[in-house]
């Protein structure tokens, strides 16, 4: 781009800024200021620390600056409504947009008015947005669509030019995506000109979100976006922990590794510590505070802590009073804060884009390496870290390819439509359809979804609670009464997660005297309650960095007061799991079956492939290994697909049926994210020995027809993924105006509508959503599916005398209670060494 066309795209006022910082401008982002002044709208892929926040902001910032500030309260700036929407997947990030924005804002003296919007904004102040909106509003995916389910959306958005999707690949894989899509379809209908940017340093097919960003018109082939690319960026410097402490076989704590990741924390500035569950998050923040002799102020973030603790964290983090913070998922897009150098992930990443991504945190610059240190729990996560440092050499990704639209968001999304207002079927449709999410839906689904939602279906119809849409005889849909509107706004998104108590500190009872129970102490956040539920009151446990006594449950709330303990239990949490990401899994298969990589590896993990290698078979990167050994008077059936969790969870239910069928007499099976292990009282050799069990024939991929369907049908999978589609779908509304339903009730009604639809009407739409939900997600279906393709003909089968080096870390697996603390350690450090003595035997 020559100098003269800077000159025109970017104002005098901007090029001074620019200069007193010392920098210029980046051809990317001039680029997206061309692109925007054209009309169009684009994807802009670039490495932390491009500046891509501020590239897809200036165009707004420019037009706002030419468009002038209106005199405040005039009817200028009531009609202007909101220039530009910034749409985050994190309620962290928009704040630290916002706060990283005002900085060129005020020092430009721009006449423009930034604000936030999320769940944690309070109600007085969402209200005056809707009368006197801001010029740039920064919100996440549920907040859109609660704002367009009020009438007043047109007037708040009619004025819409721009609308910027940071993270976009983590934003469109989700049932959030499928609720944004929708939403973004109808701010087009009310905004016909307004243009959308993408912005996003980890993706694998770039079409599919350019495709995501622009109505879909044209019925042969996809619209696509223009696209902008930035090239370059210093390579991350990632290592592995290098550790004299023994790796354990087994375990996700990474507890024998605290004190060389305290050695790091020492010798950075500034440390983030990324964990995948929250319950590792409160233990490892714990452990590292029992170690912490130089009082270092570290600190603990994850979505279940009260909204203040977490701001207070952000903003320590922000302005350099802390060196460490103990991180979930929370905090690992986007977040700028640059003084941090170094990540540690104490776990394995799950995926090489959400290395890529939570690595992107160190340094937030360029032309910086960003260091990072991966710390793996146990031996198979050497592997898969191993895995993951290699993909990031190579520049490899691995985001999910771009989902369909599931059906319940639909059938939220046509009842917010309307709460906004009268609509017409057709339109609403031919909108819909012009989703790149829902561009494949046929007329005769959506009937069936509107119709679903207006009368709850033919089995449901003549209960008036379900009847929430009726159509006029002027052919418009209108909602029933206004009070559906209102339980709609309290029930809004996606995320249905466990049932949650707050966590309110109190002063707690005195032992030996009757002293009433202390009220009005600060909230400390949210707990699942199933979790509260199992807990007598003195329990302890770890919540927000603390030991708590669990005194007592009031209404919605459990009361806790501080305490002293060894052992505090650490609350467990129903979500959070990461599957293997395909990529990373073909990369541990590479791994294991080409010694040529092991050098890499610590010495203990490389003597344990060798001593496999020497006592059984290594498995192939296309194959699959089947195991068969006996064991304390059982017999097992032990195999590596490397498939995650999910996938091996469906696997070992459908071939535990078969074997039953062929009289191994099962037992019971065990996965982890590498392997299989199921057990009983027959003998697979002798069957196979026999001819009476084929392994070719067990793996058949018929096993996901009939087999799959008798089992669901069994089971009660289905009525748990039944339960989130019916709370999606506004089916069963879990809060009430003054009230909230408990889990149980949440469970029984739903149920209960289960049944009934079975049995009444068995092809019911939400009955098809639970399934497409259960194959697509909680089953891992079509990965399944390519596992038995890819290993057809390809099975190796070994008969041991005992169980082998790579067998042990699955068997470990079995009968493990949730003991927390140090007794778990040590009982599986017990048992580890029982089975390591008879696999070395």
């Amino acid at each position: 781009m020559t100098a003269s066309s800077q000159d025109q795209l970017l104002p005098e006022q901007f090029r001074a800024w620019f200069t007193a910082r010392g920098w210029s401008p980046r051809e990317h982002q001039l680029a997206l200021l061309d692109v925007l002044g054209r009309g169009q709208s684009a994807l802009l892929i670039a490495p932390t620390g491009a500046g891509k926040t501020l590239a897809g902001f200036l165009p707004s910032l420019v037009e706002l600056t030419e468009r002038g500030r209106p005199k405040p309260g005039t009817v200028q700036a009531m009609r202007q409504g909101v220039h530009t929407l910034y749409i985050s997947p994190l309620k962290a990030l928009a704040v630290d947009i916002a706060r990283n924005l005002e900085t060129p804002v005020a020092e430009m003296d721009l006449p423009v008015r930034i604000e936030t919007r999320t769940g944690d904004t309070p109600t007085h102040k969402r209200q005056r947005q809707k009368q006197a909106p801001p010029d740039i509003l920064l919100t996440t995916p549920e907040q859109i669509a609660l704002l367009l389910s009020d009438p007043a959306a047109s007037g708040m958005f009619k004025g819409l030019k721009t609308i910027v999707l940071d993270e976009l690949h983590a934003l469109v894989t989700s049932k959030r995506g499928d609720l944004l899509a929708l939403g973004l379809a109808r701010l087009r209908r009310i905004a016909p000109d307004v243009r959308l940017v993408g912005l996003s340093a980890t993706v694998a097919e770039p079409d599919d979100l350019r495709a995501y960003l622009v109505a879909q018109t044209d019925p042969d082939g996809r619209c696509l976006s223009e696209l902008v690319t930035v090239s370059g960026g210093a390579a991350p410097d990632i290592t592995i922990l290098d550790t004299a402490e023994r790796v354990p076989w087994a375990g996700h704590s990474a507890r024998y590794a605290l004190d060389d990741i305290y050695r790091l924390l020492k010798a950075h500035r500034v440390t983030l510590l990324f964990v995948n569950t929250r319950s590792q998050a409160e233990s490892l923040f714990q452990d590292l505070w029992k170690i912490n002799e130089d009082t270092l102020p570290i600190a603990l973030h994850h979505g279940s802590l009260d909204v203040g603790q977490r701001r207070k964290v952000e903003a320590a983090m922000a302005s350099g009073q802390l060196r460490a913070v103990v991180a979930t998922s929370s905090l690992d897009m986007g977040i700028d804060w640059g003084d941090i150098d170094l990540v540690i992930n104490v776990g394995a990443p799950k995926g090489a884009s959400r290395l890529a991504q939570r690595i992107g945190r160190a340094n937030h610059r360029m032309d910086e390496p960003s260091r990072a240190v991966l710390v793996p729990a146990n031996r198979f996560e050497v592997l898969e870290c191993r895995a993951a440092l290699e993909a990031s050499t190579s520049g490899g990704q691995d985001t999910p390819p771009l989902r369909r639209g599931a059906l319940d968001v639909l059938a939220q999304h046509i009842l917010g439509m309307g709460c906004a207002g009268p609509f017409d079927a057709d339109e609403l449709y031919a909108e819909i359809r012009e989703t790149q999410t829902y561009r494949h839906l046929d007329r005769e689904t959506f009937t069936r979804v509107l119709d679903f939602v207006a009368t709850g279906g033919y089995a449901l119809k003549s209960y008036d609670r379900y009847a929430k849409l009726k159509q006029g005889p002027d052919g418009q849909w209108r909602i029933t009464h206004p009070r559906i509107a209102q339980q709609y706004r309290l029930n809004v998104g996606t995320i249905v997660e466990a049932p949650m108590l707050k966590v309110r500190l109190v002063r707690g009872k005195e032992q030996g005297r009757r002293t009433p129970l202390g009220r009005g102490g600060r909230v400390l956040g949210e707990i699942e309650e199933w979790f509260l539920e199992q807990l007598a009151p003195g329990d302890t446990f770890l919540f927000a960095g603390e030991i708590l006594r669990f005194e007592s449950i009031i209404e919605s709330e459990a009361y806790v007061s501080r305490a002293k303990a060894e052992k505090p239990m650490v609350p467990s949490y129903q979500g959070g799991k990461f599957p293997l990401s395909t990529y990373l899994a073909d990369g541990v298969r590479r791994l294991l079956s080409e010694p040529d990589h092991w050098p890499a590896l610590p010495d203990q993990v490389r003597e344990w492939l060798e001593l496999q290698r020497t006592k059984s078979l290594l498995p192939s990167r296309s194959g699959l290994l089947v195991e068969t050994f006996p064991r304390a008077g059982k017999h097992y059936l032990v195999c590596y697909p490397f498939e995650g969790r999910l996938a091996h969870q469906t696997l070992g239910m459908l071939l535990t049926r078969r074997l039953e069928r062929l009289g191994a007499k099962p037992l019971g099976f065990v996965a982890n994210d590498y392997a299989l292990a199921i057990w009983g009282l027959g003998d697979p050799d002798l069957l196979i020995r026999t001819g009476r069990l084929s392994l070719d024939a067990l793996f058949e991929e018929d096993l996901l027809g009939d087999d799959l369907d008798a089992w669901l049908a069994e089971s009660s999978l289905l009525k748990r993924t039944f339960r989130y589609c019916a709370v999606i779908s506004g089916l069963i509304e879990r809060r009430h105006p003054g009230q909230e339903k408990s889990g149980r009730q949440v469970t029984v009604s739903s149920d209960l509508i289960y049944d009934v639809l079975r049995q009444h009407e068995p092809g019911h739409i939400l009955l098809r959503a639970t399934w497409n939900d259960a194959a697509e997600g909680l089953l891992d279906i079509s990965r399944l599916g390519e596992l038995l393709l890819r290993i057809k003909g390809r099975i190796t089968h070994t008969h041991l005398a005992r169980v082998s080096p790579l067998a042990v870390p699955v068997l470990l697996e079995i009968g493990r209670e949730p003991i927390y603390g140090e007794a778990q350690e040590s009982i599986l450090a017990e048992a580890a060494d029982d089975l390591i003595g008879e696999a070395m035997a």
